[in-house]
């Protein structure tokens, strides 16, 4: 068996027999396999040892990478070690009434069910958006979850943050992931903001907060953005919703002359008669998917860290000024 260790200037060497040093503060120690009794066991566990510390010696970058994911994993353990108790209350209240949550009567995780996979929350924001969702859902398959507004940008923070904040810690309990994916309870987790600016941002912050803390909600196709209509284009005859200015453009054409033309500000604008359309089965979603060639480190750390100037010159070198096509 061999185990890796973070040696924090202590000599593991006192405690086993055999030590192969691979980088500084890394250190794998040699046993027999499957720790067991018998010269077979030994034999095998210090030829893999050795095999594993010549790689290791020679491919030092590999050696890095460990290094570095098992500081990591230290010290996300030592944070949440602080805060164990309080993450067992709050996930207790959570999962006894989740004022956050409007749950639906069939979930990806239950044992039996020909609708589990139909199963989806929308995470929304404000109340006026989820109030709109709630009233026109399949009370069957889809849950509503509102945030309060913009969630915390949780980049950079350990896990411990999922415990500390409230509506994280809410959300995770909804989710049901805090123990791994197994416990999934819905087979699509949608996004679902106003298509402005503002909304924009709450989409990176929660993705943000997916990727740092449950990446395999993204890696397993599980994370969707909810396409709402910015426009409605009606005459007394027909009406038209448009989701791009390409169809507003379009929609205009068809229902002239002189058809009313609405620009949805948000959700919450949407009656619910309206937005019962919009996310029953010819709902518009876009799938957040993530690639093994993605570098996500350097993404979040571009437009979710601190780089408040780089950001800007960016924001200003690629700055697009739309005209009014149907003008």
């Amino acid at each position: 068996m061999i185990v890796a260790a973070i040696s924090q200037g202590v000599d593991i060497g006192h405690f086993a027999g055999g030590v192969g040093h691979v980088a500084p503060g890394v250190v794998f120690v040699g046993g027999n396999a499957g720790g067991g009794e018998g010269v077979g066991g030994g034999v095998v566990g210090d030829f893999v040892k050795t095999e594993v510390d010549n790689y290791l010696h020679k491919h030092t970058d590999v050696a890095d990478v460990m290094l570095q994911k098992i500081q990591e994993s230290e010290k996300e353990r030592k944070a949440i070690a602080g805060v164990t108790k309080l993450a067992r209350e709050r996930a207790k209240k959570a999962n006894l009434h989740n004022r956050k949550l409007r749950d639906c009567r069939f979930h990806l995780n239950d044992a039996k069910g020909d609708k589990k996979e139909e199963s989806c929350i929308f995470i929304t924001e404000g109340d006026s958006a989820s109030g709109s969702i709630t009233k026109s859902r399949d009370v069957n398959t889809q849950a509503v979850f509102s945030l309060r507004g913009k969630p915390l940008n949780s980049y950079g923070l350990t896990k411990k943050i999922v415990y500390e904040n409230e509506e994280f810690n809410l959300l995770q309990a909804a989710l049901n992931i805090e123990d791994g994916m197994e416990g999934l309870r819905y087979n699509k987790v949608i996004v679902a903001t106003d298509a402005d600016v503002d909304g924009m941002h709450i989409r990176l912050l929660l993705i943000t907060f997916f990727l740092q803390f449950f990446p395999d909600l993204i890696k397993k196709g599980h994370v969707y953005i909810l396409q709402t209509p910015l426009f409605r284009v009606r005459n007394k005859k027909k009406t038209l919703y448009c989701y791009s200015e390409e169809e507003r453009v379009n929609a205009i054409n068809e229902l002239s002359p002189n058809p009313e033309i609405t620009r949805f500000k948000g959700l919450g604008e949407i009656s619910p008669d309206e937005f019962k359309h919009f996310i029953g089965k010819d709902m518009r979603l876009e799938q957040v998917t993530l690639r093994k060639t993605d570098a996500v480190k350097e993404l979040l750390e571009f437009y979710m860290g601190k780089n408040t100037m780089e950001r800007q010159n960016f924001i200003i070198d690629n700055l697009v000024i739309e005209e009014d096509l149907a003008s």
